[in-house]
């Protein structure tokens, strides 16, 4: 079996402040595209995860959860922002809203702790997430799904 090519996902370690919010936007918008395959391909074969008690290895791993997640979060909006960052690091806090197949609307908050290798492929991943239940009237977020908007606010100027 031949081995897998070494692909890259610039922008590539060691980061600067511009390149890990880059990193960090790409990676939202990539989640908010909810193609499980696009997705997948940001992390490395053996990338390791723990996304809140669920412990996930490899990238076959990683599409079957997130093709899960998103037959279950339904109209799922997200927002990322930069926290901190160091040379193959970065932190990031967050908050999506999404509904489940009943109609109840959830807006989940969380941080994720990031590694990288010299690729640009995320090789670690922990997301701790706390769901929060709103009533639809309390959505914050109203963009068409895909991208979030450039004009649209982020977490800090939502007060979120």
């Amino acid at each position: 079996m031949a081995a897998e090519p070494v692909a890259t996902r610039p922008p590539l370690p060691p980061f600067s402040r511009e390149t890990a919010a880059q990193k960090v936007r790409l990676a939202e918008d990539g989640w908010n595209g909810r193609d499980p395959n696009q997705v997948a391909r940001a992390y490395s074969v053996d990338s390791r995860w723990r996304n809140r008690s669920e412990f996930i290895n490899g990238r076959a791993e990683i599409l079957a959860f997130l093709s899960r997640k998103w037959a279950r979060e339904l109209d799922y909006r997200l927002i990322k922002e930069l926290w901190a960052f160091t040379d193959d690091r970065i932190a990031v806090r967050f908050a999506y809203e999404w509904h489940d197949d009943s109609g109840h609307w959830y807006r989940s908050y969380g941080n994720e702790n990031w590694q990288f290798n010299p690729a640009g492929l995320m090789t670690q991943r922990f997301a701790s997430i706390n769901d929060l239940p709103i009533a639809e009237s309390e959505r914050q977020y109203h963009w068409p799904l895909g991208r979030r908007p450039d004009e649209h606010p982020g977490l800090s100027a939502l007060g979120l």
